[in-house]
């Protein structure tokens, strides 16, 4: 199934987020999946629930044994699954999230049943706008040489969300004012009442000229 392949484009895919909600299409290199080129691919929003491969691995050609570049996304799904997959799809532009998709191809004459996993992962456009997946397709068994569509057994999305913004730092709430009486050696005794002092009479001289 190479489902380290699937679980080292996310790991690359959130290495490009670097705390953002979700990564520009413009930042994403070949070289960061380089071992699981032959199974990622590109596509573009054209419509709700709609997508074109604009780039596809090899893999991806091998299932539909033709070029799939310029394609529907949905022409790799079985006709009853893909109102499924609209749905699904639609929820990695419109979510945003992180869509992964439980995939089987029914077995066919002398071929037995193929199992596979789809991760549909968000991208932004030149102008911001949702509009980009980067994918991967996983497969288990043989394609054989003659198409193989696939049906959709389970979708689990996870929804992405903003970042959180940094916390307030905790501001300790002030002291309640109390009735009680201070404790001891944190408040002044009062000063003891004292009666003004009362003034001296002035003497006042007296001339005697008799004197």
């Amino acid at each position: 199934m190479r489902a380290a392949d699937l679980s080292g484009v996310r790991a690359y895919w959130e290495a490009l987020r670097a705390g953002a909600l979700v990564p520009a299409r413009a930042q994403v290199d070949p070289r960061g999946i380089e071992s699981a080129l032959d199974i990622a691919f590109l596509a573009e929003r054209i419509a709700p629930g709609q997508a074109r491969l604009r780039i596809a691995g090899m893999r991806l050609n091998d299932l539909m044994c033709m070029e799939v570049r310029g394609m529907p996304l949905s022409a790799l799904i079985l006709p009853a699954s893909r109102q499924r997959f609209a749905d699904a799809l639609e929820q990695v532009f419109a979510g945003p999230a992180i869509v992964e998709l439980a995939l089987r191809a029914p077995a066919k004459l002398g071929l037995a049943a193929l199992d596979a996993r789809m991760l549909l992962l968000p991208l932004r456009d030149e102008s911001g706008q949702i509009t980009r997946a980067l994918g991967a397709l996983a497969l288990q068994g043989r394609v054989g040489a003659t198409t193989r569509r696939l049906d959709v057994l389970g979708v689990q999305v996870n929804p992405l969300r903003p970042p959180q913004a940094a916390e307030a730092p905790d501001v300790p709430a002030p002291a309640p004012v109390s009735n009680r009486t201070p404790e001891p050696g944190f408040a002044e005794p009062p000063a003891p009442f004292a009666a003004p002092p009362r003034k001296r009479p002035r003497l006042r001289l007296i001339r005697n000229d008799e004197d």
